[in-house]
C-alpha cells in the first residue's frame, strides 16, 4: 500500500490517530459562545438630546423604563421603549434640590420596586464632592425625597471625596436592602464597596471594604473598577462593570461571586464589552445594565466619542454567561 506524498506507514496512522482525537474533543467540547453583539443601529438614546449616560431599567408591564443621567438638565429623566431599542421623549422624573448644597446637579440612578414603592437612590454632586440620596414614588414619574441630607457620604480614606453610583437591591432573605456603590476620586471613583440597611435610609458600610478593586495583573481594568450592577441570576451573583486602564480609558467587564461580596471570579473573556474602533462608543465603554430579558441578556451602557455620551444596546442570545 502507499501512503500520501512521502509519509511513512507509521507517520500516516499517527496522524490519523490526531485527527480522530481532535474531532471526538470537537464533539465534545461545548459550542461556540455567541459573545455580546453591540446592536448595528447604536447609540440608541443621545443624539440632539446631549449627553446622556449611566442608566437603570425595570420592566414595567409591557415596556421598558429607562431612567438616565442627562447632563444638559443636570437631572435625571425617564424614557419609555416596547423594545428596547426606540425610546419615548424623556421627562424629568428627578432634577437637583439646590437649597440642600451638596446636590448641584443628580444623575447616576438606580431604581428598584418593593412593596408596592419605587425607591430611587442616586447620585448628588457639587464640583467638588458627591454623596448619595434617596426618593420614593408610587408612580415611578413623580418623586418625593424622603429627607435633604443623604444617605451615604464619603467617609472613610478609600471613599476620599467621593461616594456615587449606588446599585440596591432587596434580599429576601436577608430582608435587607443591598448596596454595591463606588468611592474615591470626584472626576472617576476607584473601587467598590458595600452597604446594607433595613430601611434603605440608614446604611451600614462593610468593615472590609472596598469588596470590588482593580486586579493590577490585568491591564484593562489595572487602574479601577467602578460603577458594578450586582444581580442574582442562578446560584450567582454577578457584577457588570467598569474597568479603567487609565482615568479616560474603559470597557466593561463582568465577575461571579457566591455572596456578591467575596472571592469574586473575573470571566474569562473579560471585558465583555470595549470601545469600538470608531464612532459613537471609540473612546470608552461605561456603566452597564443588564437585564435577562424575553428569552435573552440585554445591556445598555454608555459611550463615549470624544466628549460625547450617548446610550447604546449590547445582546446575548444565551442565557449562560459563559463561565
Amino acid at each position: 500500500m502507499s501512503y500520501p506524498g512521502t509519509m511513512t506507514r507509521r507517520q500516516f496512522f499517527v496522524g490519523m490517530a490526531s485527527t480522530a482525537m481532535l474531532l471526538a474533543a470537537s464533539c465534545n467540547s461545548r459550542p461556540a459562545d455567541p459573545g455580546w453583539v453591540k446592536y448595528p443601529g447604536n447609540p440608541v438614546l443621545g443624539g440632539s438630546l446631549g449627553t446622556c449616560f449611566d442608566v437603570c431599567l425595570l420592566e414595567v408591564g409591557p415596556s421598558y423604563w429607562m431612567w438616565f443621567s442627562w447632563r444638559p438638565r443636570k437631572s435625571i429623566a425617564l424614557t419609555r421603549s416596547l423594545d428596547g431599542i426606540h425610546w419615548s421623549e424623556p421627562e424629568i422624573a428627578l432634577g437637583p434640590d439646590l437649597d440642600t448644597g451638596w446636590e448641584s446637579e443628580v444623575n447616576r440612578p438606580v431604581v428598584g420596586l418593593h412593596h408596592g414603592v419605587y425607591h430611587m437612590w442616586y447620585t448628588g454632586q457639587t464640583p467638588a464632592s458627591s454623596a448619595i440620596g434617596y426618593a420614593h414614588s408610587t408612580d415611578g414619574v413623580n418623586w418625593q425625597r424622603a429627607q435633604r441630607n443623604p444617605v451615604l457620604s464619603p467617609g472613610s480614606d478609600w471613599e476620599g471625596v467621593a461616594v456615587m453610583a449606588p446599585h440596591v437591591m432587596w434580599e429576601p432573605d436577608q430582608n435587607l436592602f443591598r448596596m454595591w456603590y463606588s468611592g474615591g476620586e470626584q472626576y472617576e471613583p476607584n473601587a467598590v464597596g458595600y452597604a446594607t440597611s433595613t430601611d434603605g435610609l440608614n446604611w451600614n458600610r462593610r468593615a472590609d471594604n472596598p469588596v470590588l478593586r482593580p486586579d493590577s495583573g490585568l491591564v484593562w481594568e489595572g487602574a479601577r473598577v467602578t460603577a458594578a450592577q450586582v444581580l442574582k441570576h442562578g446560584p450567582y451573583y454577578y457584577a457588570f462593570y467598569i474597568g479603567f486602564s487609565d482615568v479616560s480609558h474603559a470597557a466593561i467587564g463582568l465577575a461571579r461571586s457566591d455572596d456578591g461580596i467575596t472571592n469574586w471570579e473575573r470571566h474569562p473573556d473579560n471585558p465583555i464589552i470595549s470601545p469600538g474602533f470608531s464612532g459613537w462608543d471609540s473612546s470608552a465603554c461605561y456603566k452597564p445594565f443588564a437585564l435577562f430579558s424575553r428569552g435573552r441578556w440585554m445591556l445598555w451602557y454608555n459611550g463615549r466619542n470624544d466628549k460625547v455620551e450617548q446610550i447604546g444596546l449590547a445582546t446575548r442570545d444565551i442565557e449562560d454567561l459563559g463561565f
